[in-house]
């Protein structure tokens, strides 16, 4: 589905945030030893980014201090927070914790349904959605507020289209059955030797489903090969990015994540310089 931009460069641009510390221990197995303190609002305000997705991991934070996430989170344009967490973890029915920070909190614009696609308690590699397509739907009209409706966004790996990818997987209904249901599906690419894949891996999201908006997602970390990703890459992302903003391609970028951003990567430094140089550029088609 084609996006109508207007606005900035800036307006389509998202932080994906976990909990600080969060991502410690993996970035430790690439052999980093400064743990990570940066919270998602510094995350945010350090990266230069008015748009934030909130998303659990493990369990955390817990929903007794969603609050107090949400009360930093208040200068920012836009917050989608998680009703699925990182793989695809949820407690129950998590959007009965959200809706009340959505009726608090005005900046609060949809939900977010991270690693979806999970493997079956039996294994095997034709993976389920986190929900079925039924429940999905029975989330919509409780997505619909006073003053608003909220979206709901869902993570996709881009090896679910490519059959030579080593993690390649297959889901047990046609992708359309579960992405159809969503409003924004946000496409992510792991693994260094894959990203020059990414027009390919557009053009097959876009052939599997009509009705969302596709955003960009981009590491900082390649979470595969256990390294930070190259500044040529991020570049190569980021220009194909700008460029299918402009043609209404996709409808944002998301940077991943504030775990990453303070234990001295350059490909950090280097995309928020890329923010604030490309970042106050109108956008129209």
């Amino acid at each position: 589905m084609q996006d109508t931009l207007t606005g900035t460069v800036r307006d389509r641009l998202w932080i994906f945030t976990v909990f600080a510390g969060a991502d410690d221990a993996n970035l430790a197995l690439g052999g980093v030893t400064t743990p990570s303190r940066m919270t998602p609002a510094e995350g945010a305000f350090c990266l230069g980014v008015p748009n934030l997705l909130m998303i659990r991991s493990g369990g955390r934070p817990p929903a007794e201090r969603f609050g107090q996430y949400a009360q930093a989170f208040r200068p920012l344009r836009r917050v989608v927070w998680s009703i699925v967490g990182s793989g695809g973890r949820h407690d129950g029915d998590e959007l009965s914790l959200v809706l009340p920070l959505a009726h608090e909190f005005e900046n609060i614009s949809g939900v977010f349904l991270d690693d979806f696609f999970v493997r079956p308690p039996q294994g095997g590699n034709v993976f389920t959605g986190a929900l079925s397509p039924a429940e999905l739907e029975a989330l919509r009209p409780r997505l619909k507020l006073p003053d608003r409706t909220l979206e709901m966004w869902v993570t996709f790996y881009s090896r679910v289209l490519d059959a030579t990818h080593p993690g390649h997987f297959t889901v047990d209904l046609a992708l359309s059955e579960y992405l159809d249901r969503f409003d924004v599906v946000t496409l992510w690419t792991r693994g260094d030797e894959r990203l020059k894949n990414l027009p390919e891996y557009v053009d097959r999201l876009a052939a599997a489903c009509t009705t969302p908006r596709i955003v960009l997602g981009c590491d900082f970390w390649d979470f595969v090969n256990r390294a930070p990703v190259p500044i040529e890459l991020m570049e190569y992302q980021c220009t194909l990015g700008l460029e299918w903003l402009r043609q209404g391609r996709i409808a944002g970028m998301i940077f991943l994540a504030n775990t990453s951003m303070d234990i001295g990567l350059d490909v950090v430094d280097w995309t928020r310089e890329w923010i604030a140089s490309v970042g106050d550029q109108p956008l129209s088609v």
